[in-house]
């Protein structure tokens, strides 16, 4: 009797997981919940996730469900859990089995995971078998994405492969309730992954010792570098004046900031001022560089961020990391390994040769880098983090489309910044930051990532989307491939429509792009533009005056141009000009002049980030850069939160489209700073300025077409006083503000707002 009664209410269910659930600890956390509830059956990975056959107590089964959801690993996502009866069997305990390779299905890859607080426990553990082991990992963390080769995740698809386990970790991978319960990158000093440290000199030494010479060699000044996650960064000690300065001009990196490394979010306060908002960021998780302002007085050397007062702080998050800055002490510069605008080094074998004529040192290991990817970088804007580099930690996680991509994209993003996405129904998998597409290298490393996307995501693209620019790299190589149908998309509206798209926006909005400059449909060169656009098409109904940019690109290296540009539209202007040609020779002076009059080598820009160049350079701040961005950046810098009010900056209909004027604003600029103003105080105020006439003229706008939601895209809204002024402008005046949120506001977004507008279009003609 008892017997049948235990046989009726003996059930089965059939559980298919889709998400983020391969490479987490997900078929051990699925195990140890069967048990819990004393379950037969088995869990394996599929090319689509994670299915589970399930059997036991009608109880039982409903608490493993509603558990399999709750209490899923901290790293996993869940996106769909579907349940179907099945018959069940006799008791036979349960199990994880041999995964299954699906054609054509596909599910997130996994990114890579910072060092868990277990590991890092055995890590400084003396008693235990893994104490000091720079590769020691579990269910919880480690390499994902790097070591990856395709999907599904089990070791033998990984360069983990290389390392054969020893007794003792492979009795850890078979016994249920371990934590490293089939944990796919388990190895130890045994059987795993070795450091190696190569001098230029032909020393070498091994493992601990290999450690404390890196150390000792970054202590005396020594340039080392490092093999790391994703790939190598170039380490110097960042107390270290002179070693900062070596390293730059090793790397013919003039002035663009470096990002400081250290162990703990105390040692990061001794850095900078961090709120609470930023200290979340710089101890989560992904462990991004966050962009901070810098303290006074810290003995960060001024060469490591010169002419800023913020600075890119990271904590350590691999346990090689952990054991060096051990040894120093002190911070270390981390910045990337790799030549001047090429891609990061990955293998051992390409830095010895690219990167001897700039280390003293190599510190490098035997675990494959199958991907390359660089470190992510935040800052705080608007209360809410905001990506400048989206990458480690982050990439390729997918970012929801609000329409089905009903056939196979690939968008191939912009010339910088590049990213590219594939796309299929509502998921679109954005890569790492790829660079700029300027050298053979990078173009060679963007189709590589390019044929890995698609490859892990096993998505064969049928439409190609890309930029209008017709002298874009992306947009030849898109050509090239030869997809059956290719999409262009106008780079603004790819810019705003990035932004709509992951906030599930489909109805019209008042786009907002300010960036630096994109291919314009009339001929000139765009860049502060405002758009009636949703994820089909768009209306230029705004931009920022148009004028020359005499030297053409020359123009983004020497804000005074940008500032000449401006100024030839009202030559009695020059007064107020004068400090931005201050030690301009003549010649080169007298040559833009002609080129704007005559309109030789000059196109027409409305850039929002050449006005900030051409305001920089009217208030004497910078008139030649030696990055991208210098002299907003410094501006920004200055501005601070100095409070300010607005200057002149008056709008007009030119074409049926409103047109903001910013002469009167540099001249009052000029004026100002020429009476004695600050230059914090005007950089302020030229902030305010801009926030204000952008929402005069938005609320202008939605007032004429019945709309009160606002995007904010492209690169410009890096700037976070400017961010959080027209965010709270905008607000106060009853506008819904879309900004950008799971991906940056500069081109890093591109291929992503190209794929939205591609999935939409192609919806459209399939319907």
């Amino acid at each position: 009797m008892s017997d049948a009664v235990t046989t009726v209410q003996r059930a089965g269910l059939l559980v298919r997981v889709k998400g983020v659930v391969q490479g987490v600890g997900f078929r051990p956390f699925v195990h140890r919940l069967a048990m819990r509830h004393s379950l037969d059956g088995w869990v394996r990975n599929r090319s689509d996730g994670v299915e589970i056959a399930i059997e036991g107590d009608h109880a039982e089964l409903d608490a493993f469900v509603l558990e399999l959801r709750a209490e899923a690993p901290p790293l996993a996502r869940i996106d769909n859990l579907d349940t179907e009866v099945r018959s069940p069997n006799e008791p036979s305990g349960f199990r994880i089995i041999r995964s299954d390779d699906v054609s054509g299905q596909r599910q997130p890859v996994a990114p890579d995971v910072v060092l868990c607080d277990e590991c890092e426990r055995e890590l400084r553990d003396p008693t235990n078998r893994r104490y000091r082991y720079p590769f020691i990992t579990c269910t919880d963390c480690g390499p994902r994405y790097s070591v990856i080769e395709r999907m599904p995740y089990d070791r033998e698809r990984t360069s983990m492969r290389a390392f054969t386990l020893c007794s003792a970790c492979q009795l850890e991978y078979d016994t249920p309730g371990d934590r490293r319960y089939h944990s796919e990158t388990n190895s130890c000093a045994q059987c795993g992954p070795r450091l190696q440290l190569l001098t230029l000199r032909g020393r070498e030494c091994w493992d601990e010792a290999a450690l404390g010479e890196a150390a000792r060699l970054l202590l005396n000044g020594a340039i080392l570098a490092l093999r790391g996650l994703g790939g190598f960064h170039l380490a110097v000690d960042a107390t270290n004046e002179a070693a900062v300065l070596r390293l730059r001009r090793a790397k013919h990196r003039d002035a663009k900031p470096f990002a400081v490394m250290v162990r703990t979010l105390a040692e990061a306060r001794e850095i900078a001022d961090f709120d609470t908002a930023e200290a979340d960021l710089i101890m989560s998780r992904e462990r991004p560089i966050v962009v901070v302002q810098q303290r006074a007085g810290t003995q960060i050397a001024r060469s490591v961020a010169p002419d800023l007062t913020s600075v890119g702080v990271m904590l350590a998050y691999t346990p090689m990391h952990h054991l060096l800055l051990d040894l120093v002490r002190r911070p270390l510069v981390m910045t990337s390994g790799n030549a001047s605008d090429e891609p990061i080094c990955a293998a051992s074998a390409e830095a010895l040769i690219k990167l001897r004529d700039i280390v003293d040192a190599f510190l490098v290991h035997n675990r494959e880098i199958v991907a390359r990817v660089d470190d992510s970088v935040m800052r705080v804007a608007d209360q809410h983090p905001l990506f400048l580099r989206r990458a480690r930690g982050f990439a390729p996680l997918p970012v929801r489309l609000p329409i089905s991509a009903t056939r196979p994209i690939l968008a191939v993003g912009a010339h910088l910044k590049n990213t590219i996405t594939v796309a299929q129904d509502c998921d679109a998998y954005v890569s790492p930051h790829i660079g700029d597409l300027d050298t053979l290298e990078t173009l060679q490393h963007f189709r590589a990532v390019v044929d890995r996307i698609a490859r892990l995501h096993r998505i064969e693209p049928q439409a190609i989307a890309h930029d209008m620019h017709p002298g874009y790299v992306s947009t030849a190589e898109a050509k090239r491939m030869g997809a059956p149908q290719l999409i262009a998309v106008q780079h603004h509206h790819a810019h705003i429509a990035a932004v709509c798209a992951e906030h599930e926006v489909t109805e019209p909005v008042i786009g907002v792009a300010f960036d630096g400059t994109g291919y314009g449909e009339d001929g000139t060169v765009w860049g502060a533009e405002l758009l009636i656009a949703d994820l089909v098409r768009y209306e230029r109904v705004g931009h920022l005056r148009a004028v020359p940019l005499p030297g053409g690109e020359l123009a983004v290296r020497t804000p005074w141009r940008s500032a000449m540009g401006y100024l030839s539209r009202d030559w009695a202007m020059e007064p107020a000009f004068a400090r931005a040609f201050a030690g301009v020779p003549a010649r080169e002076l007298e040559l833009a002049r002609r080129q704007t009059e005559r309109g030789l080598n000059a196109p027409l820009a409305s850039s929002m980030g050449r006005l900030f160049d051409a305001a920089a350079a009217v208030l004497g701040v910078r008139q030649t850069t030696r990055f991208e961005g210098q002299a907003a950046m410094q501006l920004e810098a200055l501005a601070g939160d100095y409070a300010a009010r607005p200057l002149p900056f008056p709008s007009y209909v030119e074409s049926g489209r409103r047109v903001l004027d910013p002469l009167p604003l540099l001249q009052a600029l000029g004026e100002s700073y020429a009476r004695g103003a600050s230059q914090a105080s005007l950089a302020a105020a030229f902030h305010e300025s801009v926030a204000q006439a952008t929402v005069r003229v938005v609320r202008e706008i939605g007032a004429e077409r019945g709309i009160s939601v606002v995007a904010l895209g492209g690169g410009t809204f890096q700037n976070a006083r400017l961010l959080g002024s027209l965010v709270k402008r905008l607000e106060a005046v009853q506008l819904r503000v879309l900004t950008p949120r799971a991906l940056p506001a500069n081109d890093g977004a591109i291929s992503y707002g190209q794929a939205a507008v591609a999935a939409v279009r192609l919806a459209l003609v399939s319907n």
